[in-house]
């Protein structure tokens, strides 16, 4: 499909190391539209996943590396689907009222079935999950993994 949209992290530090996410607008068109926007602004260059948990997912988008950062952009009204939280789905981070998403997402490690329909996934790794599973763990990590350049194509 030509109108395939990507979402594209390098988590790489001197070498590139691409995750590149197959963005899912028919999913959640608001949540696609956040993200294609804030990497078109440069918002995720530079920003640490501060929360990494083997065995469950690596959470990123907090320009302040402490999970209680965002963007200055209004949150986004949940958009919950039937999409399962998998190896590889990625989701919007978001605090206990749904519509709180903002810049914050999470990529699962393996199957977290137990977030599905209270979360709102938006897309899916394509490649390069073996960089995401490479990320420093902790919460924060003491030398966390970052996003040196996230693009959208």
């Amino acid at each position: 499909m030509a109108d395939t949209l990507t979402f594209t992290l390098d988590t790489g530090d001197g070498e590139p190391k691409d995750v590149v996410i197959k963005l899912r607008p028919d999913l959640a068109p608001g949540h696609v539209a956040r993200i294609t926007e804030l990497a078109q602004e440069g918002f995720y260059d530079g920003v640490v996943f501060h929360r990494v948990i083997s065995g469950f997912m690596a959470q990123g988008g907090d320009p302040t590396g402490t999970g209680m950062g965002g963007s200055d952009k209004p949150d986004l009204k949940a958009e919950f689907n039937a999409e399962p939280h998998v190896r590889g789905t990625c989701s919007m981070a978001r605090a206990q009222n749904p519509d709180s998403a903002n810049s914050q997402f999470f990529i699962c490690f393996e199957d977290a079935r137990f977030l599905d329909k209270q979360y709102t996934v938006w897309g899916q790794v394509e490649s390069g999950m073996e960089h995401v599973d490479a990320l420093p763990k902790g919460e924060p990590p003491r030398a966390p993994g970052k996003i040196v350049k996230a693009t959208v194509a």
